[in-house]
């Protein structure tokens, strides 16, 4: 019908009636959008049509050359050299014409007409020097004579400011359309200084110079109080820092993160880690930055980030002294962040000595006095107020064993704290308390060798083990300019069940990709440990043995911790060769029986030959290692298990709520669900009110039985639902990292 109706509609172009014409130009972009081989019939009408006096024809003459660009080259290219210079006589005449009223909004003549020209002009200029060089100036005109105080001027500037940086243009112009931008930015509109921050994340591919000098309000977008604004506002910021101006813009946004709201401090927390760690020009400001972060939103902060940051400060030899003291001042008044706590305890354990006799003092520093009492009190207080953080207290009972050697008066003290653990339900823990007391007690011969201080990380065997997730390197000497990894990408996850699909049959197995170097040396084993992509992990075997003997990963598949050979046992004649370490905190990640059965071999004590049998509780349970089955930024929720011998098919599983966030949670509710091989039954939860900050839980038991117990393992998708300041919360995810025997 359109090729039929085409030469008709073409005719009716040119009939007196102004109103026909234009109802025929609007009839004809139709047709072109339906049939575009038509285009070339309508280009010499709509080119007539340009010469319209009538601004209703005009306008549709306007759009329907718009078109006939868009679908034909050889027109594009008519319309360059016949129509460019009458088009800018058009929207000259337009910009000048005196007030009419038919015509006139907010004081401007037609802004229907002005916006229809420009998107005109933008397309005949993009791609072409002489085009863009004939429409330069009425483009100025434009842009400095039109009124910014109506939407109606907005509106041209918008579309005046789009062409300028789509046309082949001169950088004056340039610069000017960025400040009409800048001042978009101070409008009172949301909706306008959201538009200008889009086009200002596209003029910084321009001229990045010229944006940089609005850079102080681009900074108070940041602090805006809507939740679109700020986020596109930190994008442009993010892209804005430079070597040069890297330290104020870091510390604008660290001001800012201190009262920033909860939801905000997720996304603004990653950004300013990226740039500090990519433009940061020594080591002692990144080392001071990150604390700075790590005080005030700790808890928001990626494992990347604070993996890094050790290798930093473990490479960084000479500010071993000055950060550790700097950790001591930031954890007494930041106890609550928990990968604060991690790093200083870290540091505490391996430079605890320089702490207590204030080694290697800057002058930039305050003297401060601390007893090992005092540092060996840190250590104590993350046991405590990080309960459920099985990766803090695993990294505190290394760095008790460490300090047990360096601080000889606090040695009976650091033993009763490492045997507080020895009951732990958690089989990491129970297993490092045990060992750790049996080396502080029995091998005072060796336990200076098993503790001494960490070998400096390995700044280029890190980068490796990184670089699947990242293109940059941490690249740091001594005086060197530090160009640490800008933002940190997980692995991707393994692969989810489709979330509405209960009945799949089709669960995906745990993965069992290598394992991170940070881990081998500081945390637990990732399956163990919290994984937010739902991914078990586990260490590749044949790491550095020193290094293994603090970690806490799983054992190479034919090594059980139980019967590990006694290599480190002491030979008669006190002739014993350097001993070799091997793994000593190691789970194995089979199930291990927790009683021994009458008659069997005694254990074996990893460190000095057969001991008798230790008592052990009279429980013919299973033990697994706990998970950190789901964590987000606000909730995590931790899985223990246990089973009976008699009936592998069912485990009894004990969910514990932690609240990660400053509101209390109200009207808690836990639910879960299985695909068909599996049976699934909750208990009731021990309450409905989740304390804030970590201030206690909520505990729930649940009961699953596995029919393809051995062939299949669990898995699960949870949903959490409460109330945070009477607003309802909703938080959902799959959980596929069970321990694979359950």
């Amino acid at each position: 019908m359109a090729r039929d109706l085409a030469p008709e509609v073409e005719r009716l172009m040119q009939f007196r009636d102004p109103n026909i014409r234009k109802k025929a130009a609007l009839c004809s972009i139709r047709i072109i959008r339906k049939v575009p081989d038509l285009a070339e019939n309508f280009m010499h009408p709509a080119t007539n049509l340009l010469k319209e006096k009538h601004h209703g024809v005009l306008i549709t003459g306007v759009q329907l050359c718009t078109e006939i660009c868009k679908v034909s080259v050889e027109a594009l290219e008519h319309f360059r050299k016949k129509c460019t210079e009458v088009l800018v006589k058009v929207l000259k005449d337009v910009v000048n014409s005196p007030y009419a009223p038919e015509y006139d909004i907010a004081g401007i003549t037609d802004p229907f007409l002005h916006i229809r020209l420009l998107r005109l002009l933008r397309v005949l200029g993009q791609g072409d020097a002489d085009a863009s060089d004939c429409m330069n100036d009425i483009l100025a005109q434009v842009a400095t004579k039109t009124e910014s105080n109506k939407n109606a001027g907005n509106a041209i500037l918008y579309e005046c400011v789009e062409t300028i940086m789509s046309i082949e243009d001169t950088s004056g112009l340039r610069v000017l359309a960025i400040n009409i931008l800048g001042r978009f930015l101070s409008n009172r509109d949301n909706n306008i200084r959201y538009v200008a921050l889009n086009m200002l994340m596209k003029a910084i591919t321009v001229d990045a110079q010229a944006v940089q000098r609005h850079r102080a309000t681009i900074l108070e977008c940041v602090k805006d109080s809507d939740a679109s604004i700020r986020k596109r506002a930190l994008e442009l910021i993010y892209v804005l820092v430079n070597d040069s101006n890297v330290k104020p813009l870091a510390k604008e946004l660290i001001d800012y993160l201190e009262v920033s709201d909860p939801e905000f401090k997720g996304d603004l927390t990653a950004k300013i880690c990226s740039i500090v760690e990519k433009f940061s020009p020594e080591k002692i400001w990144y080392i001071d930055q990150m604390l700075k972060v790590l005080s005030e939103a700790g808890n928001f902060v990626k494992d990347e980030v604070w993996h890094a940051l050790i290798v930093v400060i473990s490479n960084a030899s000479d500010l071993h002294g000055y950060t550790v003291r700097s950790l001591y001042r930031a954890f007494q008044a930041s106890v609550e962040q928990e990968c604060l706590v991690r790093v200083a305890v870290w540091c505490i354990g391996e430079y605890g000595e320089m702490l207590v006799n204030n080694v290697g003092m800057l002058d930039i520093e305050e003297p401060i006095t601390v007893t090992e009492s005092d540092a060996v009190d840190v250590i104590e207080i993350a046991i405590k107020r990080h309960t459920s953080d099985l990766t803090t207290r695993a990294m505190a009972l290394i760095a008790l064993l460490k300090l047990s050697c360096r601080f000889p008066s606090c040695s009976e003290r650091i033993r009763d704290i490492i045997v507080q653990c020895k009951g732990s339900l958690v089989l990491e823990l129970q297993q490092r308390s045990i060992e750790f007391n049996s080396i502080i007690g029995k091998h005072q011969n060796i336990r200076s060798v098993l503790v001494e201080r960490m070998p400096v990380l390995d700044e280029a065997t890190y980068n490796g083990r990184r670089a699947g997730s990242m293109p940059a390197t941490v690249s740091m000497s001594s005086g060197a300019s530090l160009n640490l990894p800008n933002g940190v990408a997980k692995p991707p996850a393994a692969p989810l069940v489709d979330l509405l699909d209960l009945s799949s049959d089709d669960t995906p197995a745990p993965s069992s990709s290598g394992g991170d170097f940070l881990h081998d040396l500081l945390g637990v084993d990732i399956s163990v440990g919290s994984s937010s992509s739902g991914m078990t992990q586990v260490p590749k075997a044949g790491t550095d043995v020193l290094l293994d003997l603090l970690s806490i990963g799983t054992p190479p598949p034919a090594q059980s911790s139980l019967s590990t050979p006694d290599i480190l046992s002491s030979s008669q004649d006190n002739k014993m060769p350097a001993p070799t370490l091997e793994r000593l905190s190691s789970p194995s990640s089979i199930p291990i029986q927790a009683s021994s059965p009458a008659g069997a071999a005694p254990m074996m004590d990893l460190l000095d030959g057969f001991a008798p049998n230790l008592p052990l509780p009279e429980d013919n349970g299973l033990v697994y290692p706990s998970i950190v089955a789901f964590e987000s930024s606000a909730l995590r929720l931790t899985f223990n298990f246990s089973k009976t011998p008699a009936n592998l098919q069912t485990t009894l599983v004990e969910a514990s709520f932690t609240n990660l966030s400053p509101n209390i949670y109200t009207d808690f509710i836990f639910q879960a669900a299985v695909p068909k091989f599996l049976q699934l039954h909750l208990d009731p939860a021990s309450g409905n009110t989740l304390p804030a900050s970590g201030n206690g839980s909520i505990t729930q038991n649940l009961r699953v039985t596995n029919s393809l117990h051995g062939k299949k393992p669990l898995v699960m998708r949870i949903r959490i639902a409460y109330k945070m300041n009477n607003k309802d919360v909703l938080e959902e995810g799959q959980i596929n990292n069970f321990p694979r025997d359950l």
